[in-house]
């Protein structure tokens, strides 16, 4: 028997079209069947009632830490996959950085597994670069492909080795996927522990230079002239870097790139009071580098908003700034700081659902990012009206590290839909799901 789903009375937003517009979005068996204005077949369905919210593609975040295997105390699977839908994330990339390193298929495949009994968002496994994380010889990216990975990075430890990057692009080309490049040069940061300023030099802290990423930048790009390979600039933070990126694009280089919400909204004032929980790598930079990182992302040289939710335990935050690990986690709340770039001008609604679907959904070449009719009915209904207060204390996420603990922010995921399958909620006035008549 048909199982049958209207979405009805909502502003449907199509990022492909970079359209508005007022229809309802039927959903049978699992798939996206319509999506018309005005009222959708008399056949029978259940109505979900989306009046006065958008109802978009389910997010996509091509960059996250799940942690799982082997650092379980911050984050598991399935707290992450949980952690995502109620940010309106149906498809998250989980990085390679866990213990074992996912960098055989064995790992692959049970981070695959862990995901199917969670029930949740879709989660893609992002297999090494390298063996072990190390840079020194490459993982079995083959293998790993046929167990389910998407793409490959050594996110967190940058390829130093020119020629490694070199085999790693070729290699990667072969198997169609996407290097993410976590891009830095460990030398010339040499422990810097945030952006090298004059911020830095008041706190007595060590800086990372600009420089640091833009040199590896530069490396890389030249490496994909030579190879014809795809690079992904994951995380970038400074205004030369969007600039370098720019010019690549426009020399037909297969160069990507990603923004965080973090960087988007936040400079190195924030750690002018020893805010570990602002403290990442890279660093949070200037209002310059924030500047150009918002037009690039207007522009399209930054093609996704990814969160690069970085789970940590209490214990690895509450210390000296030093000895702080990097990262925040993000994926409660980056569709509402996201929101923030169209109240600023800087997007406008289709552009930024474009960036936090189709781009990331393209790049990765996933099965998401659309309410085509045929694809997965994975939906996110977002109320952009709702305040809300940001309570780190309640996020589903196992870790509470972020800097925006306490902030006001306006939109949120109120429903999320995967396959059909309502599996967030957060609409106590809502009617609930009914049967037409």
């Amino acid at each position: 028997m048909t199982e049958r789903l209207r979405i009805a009375n909502g502003m449907v937003v199509d990022p492909e079209a970079r359209t508005m517009t007022r229809a309802d979005v039927l959903i049978e068996d699992g798939a996206v069947a319509a999506v018309e204005a005005g009222e959708l077949l008399e056949a029978e369905a259940r109505v979900y009632d989306a009046r006065s919210c958008w109802v978009v593609p389910g997010l996509v975040d091509m960059h996250v830490h799940l942690r799982e295997p082997g650092y379980e105390y911050k984050e598991t699977v399935a707290t992450g996959a949980a952690a995502a839908v109620a940010g309106g994330f149906t498809s998250i990339a989980c990085m390679a950085n866990t213990n074992p390193v996912n960098d055989n298929a064995a790992v692959t495949r049970f981070i695959v597994e862990q995901a199917a009994a969670a029930k949740h968002a879709r989660v893609y496994p992002i297999g090494a670069v390298s063996v072990g994380l190390k840079g020194e010889r490459l993982a079995e990216i083959g293998e790993m492909r046929r167990a389910g990975i998407v793409a490959v990075s050594d996110d967190g430890m940058p390829l130093m080795d020119a020629a490694l990057m070199r085999h790693a692009l070729e290699y990667a080309t072969m198997f169609d996927l996407l290097l993410i490049a976590h891009e830095e040069d460990a030398c010339l940061r040499a422990g810097g522990v945030m952006n090298e300023g004059l911020t830095s030099v008041r706190l007595g802290l060590k800086g990372s230079p600009a420089a640091a990423e833009e040199l590896m930048i530069a490396r890389d790009i030249a490496l994909v002239e030579l190879t014809g390979g795809r690079l992904h600039v994951a995380h970038v933070s400074t205004a030369r870097a969007v600039a370098m990126i720019r010019e690549a694009r426009a020399r037909g280089l297969a160069v990507s790139a990603e923004a965080t919400p973090h960087h988007l909204m936040l400079t190195e004032d924030a750690v002018a009071d020893y805010d570990t929980n602002a403290k990442m790598a890279p660093p949070l930079r200037t209002q310059a580098d924030v500047d150009a990182l918002r037009a690039g992302l207007a522009d399209g040289t930054i093609d996704a908003i990814a969160t690069d939710h970085a789970p940590h335990h209490a214990d690895e935050k509450e210390c000296e700034f030093e000895r702080a690990a990097n990262g925040i986690v993000g994926l409660e709340t980056a569709l509402g700081l996201a929101l923030r770039l169209v109240a600023d001008g800087v997007l406008d609604v289709p552009t930024l659902i474009a960036r936090l679907t189709t781009g990331p959904a393209r790049l990765l070449g996933l099965p998401a990012g659309t309410l085509a009719v045929g694809a997965p009915a994975d939906v996110a209904v977002i109320d952009p009206e709702r305040r809300w207060r940001v309570a780190a204390r309640s996020f589903k996420s196992k870790s509470r590290n972020t800097p925006f603990d306490g902030w006001e922010l306006t939109g949120k995921a109120v429903a999320t839909f995967v396959g059909g399958t309502l599996v967030y909620e957060d609409r106590p006035a809502a009617a609930p799901l009914r049967v037409a008549s």
